[in-house]
């Protein structure tokens, strides 16, 4: 093993490096590098490369130190991690040992007020994860009232969208919401907290995170990609952090893993042989001991899958929700 400083420990780490099983010679993607706790771990076995991905120029530039501790063995490229087929190409790499995801927001994303993710710190009204494209001010000011509610609802789980969504038309009318303050005291003023439930800003922040920046879509996406680049016996590793997202992981390792395409009426249909064998039949959830260490490790589910030796099948077509160019252009 090679001794590598830490400086982040992931949710699940140990659960995904275990599920990972990377050996020397390996290749592997870190698909969403975030503060570079997977990758250290990768590179903590000796003869292994790791491929990190991350939209966040800020993520990217705080990897750096790692880069030139890994004796160039860690390869950083700032780009999305639907992208990850593309970003392998680039690299001169057809294949990988190993693929891990962590979905959603990082602790280091919320933590720094002036990215706008979290209600608890004031800041800008922005929650890009790349820093460009509209920000979720933008999306505030300009979506129309059903636009809004349908963000609020599909993508934030929030039972209360149109009431929120009226609430922050009739508001912007008055004053620009420009702060994660002044979103959460409107939604606050809709949605009661009550005892020992969760901040009531809560659901509708998540919304418009994932809205504005495409979040599902790319992992869709992302999860068809990862299938391209796997050999045979590599390993897909993902962990989600919300019922959104592990539905969608489910549901794709579901469909990959059954056999598929024929029928026993029309035998002369050749049936599809799975991708994917999942490895975990239930998901694989922290204990006790890291959720008192991390609470936001609480909600974390991981689930794993063995590629095969069939060929990769193209992506689905995306599901028809709000997408971020159509709001802005009816708005």
């Amino acid at each position: 093993m090679t001794a590598l400083p830490p400086r982040h420990i992931p949710v699940l780490g140990r659960e995904v490096i275990e599920w990972l099983s990377p050996h020397s010679g390996g290749v592997y993607i870190d698909a969403t590098f975030g503060a570079g706790g997977y990758s250290r771990a990768l590179l903590a076995v000796d003869g292994t490369r790791v491929i990190g991905i991350d939209r966040d120029r800020t993520a990217i530039a705080g990897g750096f130190d790692l880069v030139e501790q890994s004796d160039g063995r860690l390869t950083l490229v700032e780009d999305r991690f639907s992208h990850l087929a593309e970003v392998c190409a680039a690299q001169g790499i057809d294949v990988v040992d190993g693929v891990v995801m962590d979905i959603g927001v990082s602790s280091m994303q919320i933590d720094q007020a002036e990215r706008g993710f979290s209600f608890r710190l004031d800041g800008p009204l922005d929650m890009r994860m790349s820093g460009t494209g509209p920000t979720a001010a933008d999306v505030v000011a300009s979506a129309s009232e059903a636009d809004l509610a349908n963000i609020i609802y599909i993508f934030g789980e929030e039972r209360y969208s149109r009431h929120i969504a009226r609430a922050i038309v009739a508001a912007r009318r008055e004053t620009p919401i420009a702060t994660t303050r002044a979103l959460a005291d409107i939604v606050g003023k809709v949605v009661r907290a009550k005892p020992g439930e969760i901040h009531p800003a809560t659901r509708t922040f998540q919304g418009l995170r994932i809205f504005v920046n495409a979040e599902l879509d790319e992992l869709h996406l992302a999860l068809a990609a990862a299938e391209q680049v796997l050999k045979p016996g590599g390993h897909l590793v993902v962990v989600t952090f919300h019922s959104l997202e592990d539905r969608i992981v489910k549901n794709f390792l579901v469909e990959r893993s059954r056999r598929g395409g024929g029928s026993r009426h029309l035998p002369q249909v050749v049936q599809q042989a799975p991708r994917f064998s999942v490895l975990t039949k239930r998901p694989v959830k922290p204990g006790d001991d890291e959720v008192e260490i991390n609470p936001r490790a609480r909600s974390a589910k991981l689930r794993a899958a063995e590629r095969t030796d069939a060929p990769a099948q193209p992506a689905a077509d995306l599901p028809s929700w709000p997408t971020l160019d159509s709001v802005m252009r009816r708005g």
